[in-house]
Order: structure tokens, then C-alpha cells, then sequence
């Protein structure tokens, strides 16, 4: 494992606050809140999901030198356990991206705070389908996690990967996450994500609820993902070859 420094940490809250601040702004510019006159919101998650595809693929593109472009506690969480990062310098990361998902939701409540007020900044929030089951949420936001944290792993964890893809096979993977769950839980998969809006717009619906959603399901998806990749899928019976290195 390398150590990483200042350079890294900085990263990650330049690269968390960027990719909340495209999120949440499109959450606020394409989602039509409910409202006397329109009691069914309409919510455009095609292009939600395409600015999640685009914003990723160019923080990692850019950033992914430099801090190995997390952005997400979920994922530091996930690569800590497969010994690509030191604990000390996870336990940075993560409070660079929390406090760059706060400030990519407060860029986005000054610069819209009318668009953005009915949605809450782009919280994120257990949909009408799922009737408010913490439950299904927790499923939901746990299996986006799981395919987001698949493609990171097989794509860039993996020494004997072929990365040139791995920014968009990653950008990919959240995007069509994105498009299909988003409906269900608003597609956090990412607890900086969900934390800097809940925070700003004052919209954690059950401090509890929020935490099992939106942070401990996501980092059970991630973990699930690490874990069955590095030591299932890549193990000598698996595939002829020896395990993935950080692992073993």
C-alpha cells in the first residue's frame, strides 16, 4: 500500500465536491416537484444518470493519479478492506469527502436556491414505490453499491485489469445504477452524496432511517462487491491464476 498526503486528501474533497455539486444541480434543474397543480412529480432520470456517467468518468480521468479518485466513504470503506488504502489515510479520505458532499450541496443551494429548494437541494430520499420501506431502501441502495463497487474492483483494483476502460466502465456502472434504482431511493450509493444535501436542506426524514439507507447499505453493497470479487472470482481454482496482490 502506498501512503498518500495532502495532495490525495485534497483531491478527494476537490473531486467529492465537484461530483455532489453536477449531481445535486441536476437533481435540482430536472426533477419537477409535486405540487397542488401537478401532484406527480416528473423526474428525468436519463439525463440524471448520464451527468453521473460524465461527471465521474472526468474526476477519474483527471484525479484517479493523484488519490486513486474515491469519492465515496462506501468505496474507501470497501478498498480499505482490500488493503489498497492504510486505515490512518481512510479514515482522511472519508472526512474529505463528507465535507466535500456539503460543500458540492451548499455550491449548489447558492447557486439555485429557488430550482433547487422543492427538491431539497437533491437529497435523497426512499421513493413512493417502495411505499417508505427502510428495508427495500437498504436493498436498493445496497445492490447500486454492489455494481458500482463491482466495476471499481474488476476494472482498477485489479492488477491484471485492462484499465484504459476503467474510467467509463466506472462512470457506466453508476449511471445505469443511477437510471434503474434512482426512482426507488434517488440513487445515492454514496454516503458523502447523501449527507452534504440531507445536511444543507435540513432533510434527513429519521436520522436512523438516513443512516441505514444511505450509509450503512452502501457500504455493505461495496464490501459484498470487494469481498466476493477479490477472494471468490479471482482465486487460483477461479481463474488459473493467483489471487488479486493486495488481497493476498
Amino acid at each position: 500500500m502506498q501512503d498518500r498526503g495532502p495532495a490525495a486528501y485534497i483531491a478527494e474533497f476537490v473531486g467529492t465536491t465537484l461530483l455532489v455539486f453536477f449531481i445535486t444541480a441536476a437533481v435540482s434543474l430536472f426533477v419537477t416537484p409535486a405540487s397542488p397543480q401537478n401532484p406527480a412529480p416528473f423526474i428525468d432520470w436519463s439525463v440524471i444518470g448520464l451527468v453521473h456517467v460524465f461527471v465521474l468518468f472526468v474526476l477519474i480521468q483527471t484525479l484517479a493519479l493523484v488519490c486513486g479518485a474515491h469519492f465515496n466513504p462506501a468505496i474507501t470503506v470497501a478498498m480499505t478492506a482490500l488493503r489498497q488504502i492504510k486505515p490512518p489515510d481512510a479514515g482522511i479520505y472519508i472526512l474529505a469527502q463528507l465535507s466535500g458532499g456539503v460543500a458540492g450541496a451548499l455550491l449548489t443551494k447558492g447557486l439555485l436556491v429557488d430550482e433547487g429548494k422543492g427538491v431539497h437541494y437533491g437529497a435523497t430520499v426512499v421513493g413512493p414505490r417502495l411505499d417508505g420501506h427502510i428495508f427495500g431502501g437498504m436493498v436498493a441502495e445496497s445492490i447500486g453499491t454492489f455494481f458500482l463497487m463491482w466495476a471499481v474492483v474488476g476494472v482498477a483494483a485489479n492488477p491484471r485489469a485492462a484499465k484504459d476502460w476503467a474510467a467509463l466502465s466506472i462512470g457506466g456502472a453508476l449511471g445505469a445504477a443511477v437510471m434503474v434504482l434512482g426512482p426507488l431511493t434517488g440513487a445515492g450509493f454514496n454516503p458523502a452524496r447523501s449527507f452534504g444535501p440531507a445536511l444543507v436542506a435540513h432533510e434527513f426524514n429519521g436520522f436512523d432511517d438516513f443512516t441505514l439507507v444511505y450509509v450503512v447499505a452502501p457500504i455493505i453493497g461495496a464490501l459484498l462487491a470487494a469481498l466476493l470479487y477479490a477472494y471468490v472470482l479471482t482465486t487460483p481454482g477461479a481463474t488459473g491464476e493467483k489471487p488479486m496482490e493486495p488481497v493476498g
